[in-house]
């Protein structure tokens, strides 16, 4: 199994995509989740009129480094909220599938949406309707549109994939062959075991976000910082089949002082010391490789 992370663990630390590839490449890592969360206004670089020469350069610079893009995050939006800014966040979701094209990647995770007091049947409808819009792009680039879980202290009673069977429901819902599943565990880590979900979706788990958390909250760090069981996450890939790549998304083990989900506490007099360097985050880096090489080294799974 091929060991990736992805482009945000160094998005606070950087000013360029390209700085944030080098840095995983340096801590060892060979594989890329592109990450476009925040990629989603008209001003985005992917969004201007030379995106395609962005993009190239991108490439070009990975290939360089002897890297490969595997997979992306969509931009954020809230597909089924229909606010002032649902076209434009529809038009920066639809140019990251088409970037996902152009780099190869077979597989993007862009979320559903969420709204209050909405039956599941409506949530399935609504959710629907948006991911039909997505998937003819999908479709001409060769790319996967992938659904990911998440859990109640994130969503509350506003969502509903928080199980594999749920995710596994609505895509049969939706039948399209490009519909598929992102599982992350630090979301599953909050709600429960990992293995009977991802026996649930099978075939159709195509990614992973691998993060971890103290059961609670939604927290994004490495594994051992938290509670989640990796043997459990390993023996349900083996048993499931699954054929993806071990994708980190613990970009937030080391978070600024007033970086999501918690700030640190306050000191009014100075605070030189708030944040972590780059030099301690490329040191994180490194030792989130190593973690990834032996977990899935303890299964004989890791793959150069």
């Amino acid at each position: 199994m091929k060991l990736a992370t992805t482009t945000a663990d160094f998005w606070k630390y950087t000013s360029s995509v390209e700085e944030q590839i080098t840095k995983i490449h340096e801590a060892g890592f060979r594989c890329i989740d592109l990450n476009l969360y925040r990629e989603n206004t008209m001003e985005s670089l992917y969004m201007q009129d030379n995106w395609r020469d962005y993009v190239n350069g991108l490439k070009k610079h990975a290939e360089g480094l002897g890297m490969e893009f595997v997979q992306a995050h969509a931009p954020d939006t809230n597909p089924i909220c229909k606010d002032e800014k649902w076209e434009m966040q529809l038009k920066t979701t639809l140019r990251s599938i088409e970037v996902c094209g152009l780099l190869g990647i077979p597989n993007i995770v862009v979320h559903s949406g969420w709204a209050d007091g909405v039956s599941k049947e409506e949530y399935f409808e609504q959710n629907r309707d948006y991911y039909r819009l997505l998937l003819p792009t999908a479709e001409e680039n060769g790319v996967n549109v992938l659904i990911e879980n998440s859990m109640h202290a994130n969503m509350g009673e506003k969502y509903f994939f928080f199980t594999g069977a749920e995710m596994r429901e609505f895509i049969d819902y939706v039948n399209h062959p490009r519909l598929r599943a992102c599982w992350d565990t630090g979301h599953a880590n909050a709600e429960g075991d990992q293995y009977s979900h991802i026996m649930e979706l099978g075939d159709y788990l195509c990614a992973l976000h691998v993060q971890d958390n103290t059961g609670t909250s939604d927290m994004h760090i490495m594994p051992y910082c938290g509670t989640l069981n990796p043997d459990d996450l390993m023996h349900a890939l083996i048993d499931s089949g699954y054929q993806g790549v071990f994708t980190f998304e613990a970009d937030n083990t080391l978070h600024l002082a007033h970086g999501w989900p918690i700030g640190r506490r306050e000191f009014k007099k100075d605070n030189r010391a708030a944040n972590p360097t780059i030099k301690i985050q490329e040191a994180a880096e490194k030792l989130l490789y190593e973690i990834g090489v032996h977990i899935l080294s303890s299964y004989d799974c890791f793959e150069e």
